[in-house]
């Protein structure tokens, strides 16, 4: 997997992603921090023709410099709950039910990440995963969230309801955000693009959360309803 443009690589770099290679543009300016940093690393660093660059990015938008590194490591559900537990703190998880966008994911993982949610849980099908375009929409964001890739979500939700976790699924039918507890152990789940939360899985919830509209567009960018739900759950929790 390629990670592309100066932030992302020097994020890959300080966040000790294994990477195999850099590949900088012989015309490129402004990368010496990043060679040093691979060189203390003992990481190749090849100097290559911006052509060469430009016919392996996947973005587009490599600004020079593109680090090929394994495929992005994911991990289970249960990580996740270990690293909330070893926190001592409550709970708090982004289940994205068909997330297609990978603009809208590396989005989703950046707000998550800023609003201190222990992890990300993303269906390993029929759905986007950690690429190259994610990891730099996310702006470094995918190298410090715990992400898993499950092959079932209803499953997921039915595993953590056991385990004593609310589960809200997010639709514009349900109670308000700022009239629900958000405190506890707590899983929220945002769905696609088009379609939201699939019917089965909305029923497998504990309960229905909604954002206020007041405008005549009736629905939001999934990436934006889950930055405001998660930060009024980092408001409630901080009270």
């Amino acid at each position: 997997m390629n990670i592309e443009g100066k932030n992302p690589v020097k994020e890959a770099l300080d966040s000790n992603v294994a990477i195999s290679k850099i590949c900088i543009s012989k015309t490129a300016h402004d990368l010496q921090s990043v060679v040093d940093t691979a060189r203390k690393k003992n990481i190749r660093v090849d100097f290559v023709d911006k052509a060469y660059l430009d016919r392996i990015s996947e973005s587009k938008r490599h600004q020079g410099v593109i680090a090929v590194s394994k495929d992005f490591q994911y991990c289970n559900v249960e990580d996740i709950l270990k690293y909330a537990r070893s926190k001592g703190e409550k709970l708090f998880l982004i289940i994205l039910d068909g997330i297609e966008d990978p603009h809208n994911l590396g989005s989703i993982i950046r707000v998550a990440e800023c609003a201190g949610a222990h992890g990300i849980v993303i269906p390993s099908r029929r759905s986007v995963g950690v690429n190259a375009t994610v990891l730099r929409t996310s702006a470094g964001a995918a190298n410090h969230m715990l992400i898993a890739s499950v092959a079932n979500i209803n499953d997921t939700i039915r595993n953590l309801k056991e385990d004593f976790v609310n589960v809200y699924c997010a639709d514009m039918n349900g109670k308000s955000i700022y009239d629900s507890h958000l405190k506890e152990d707590m899983a929220i789940v945002i769905g696609s693009e088009g379609f939201g939360v699939k019917q089965l899985t909305a029923k497998l919830c504990t309960g229905i959360v909604s954002i206020p509209q007041f405008g005549k567009v009736n629905s939001l960018n999934a990436s934006v309803a889950c930055g405001i739900i998660c930060y009024e759950a980092v408001r409630q929790r901080l009270k």
